[in-house]
């Protein structure tokens, strides 16, 4: 483990590797590590730069198997090469969030993002905190395909947002159908 690295999880070692390149970052890619925690799935969270700190990287992917880590998130800002980085020095799935960090909000980590060569595949979420959310659960679904408790939790955590979704369109029916007293008569329908 880094010394840069922080444990997210007291619930057993981490099967999720959460990488950015600053601390400036955090904020967005603590999104993934709380999406994980919902999951009960431990993760950590560590900088470490393709660009400033290679070596760090590379000592960080030479330990993802004996650690038991199964899934790498990495925050790609800019030129987005943090990724495909670990991508090209590790067998596991790697997703890449692509981070509005430049002056063009993001679309140039996206599409570098998406733009890896063949044979080192990078799974590209949404830009910000959206795909760190959604990192966070495509790495759920990875690690479900060998688990069955977590597959239920996925099914659980997907009827939660269509019932969220029902409970809104209810209430919007139901704001349409009972006219407020603010409303003139000539709009109540």
């Amino acid at each position: 483990m880094t010394r840069s690295t922080k444990r997210r999880s007291r619930t057993g070692s981490p099967r999720v590797g959460i990488l950015m390149g600053s601390d400036s970052d955090l904020a967005v890619m603590g999104e993934a590590a709380r999406v994980l925690e919902e999951f009960g799935i431990p993760c950590e969270l560590t900088v470490a730069s393709a660009h400033r700190s290679p070596a760090l990287v590379a000592r960080y992917a030479s330990t993802v198997d004996r650690r038991g880590i199964q899934v790498l998130i990495a925050g790609a800002g800019g030129a987005a090469h943090l990724a495909g980085v670990l991508a090209s020095l590790t067998t596991v799935p790697v997703i890449a969030v692509p981070l509005a960090s430049s002056p063009l909000a993001g679309f140039d980590a996206l599409l570098a993002s998406v733009q890896m060569p063949p044979g080192v595949p990078v799974a590209v979420t949404s830009v910000g905190a959206w795909g760190a959310r959604n990192a966070a659960i495509l790495a759920v679904q990875i690690l479900a395909t060998g688990d069955a408790g977590l597959r239920v939790k996925l099914a659980e955590h997907k009827r939660r947002m269509a019932a969220d979704v029902g409970k809104k369109a209810r209430h919007i029916a139901e704001s349409l159908a009972t006219p407020s007293a603010s409303t003139p008569p000539s709009r109540r329908r």
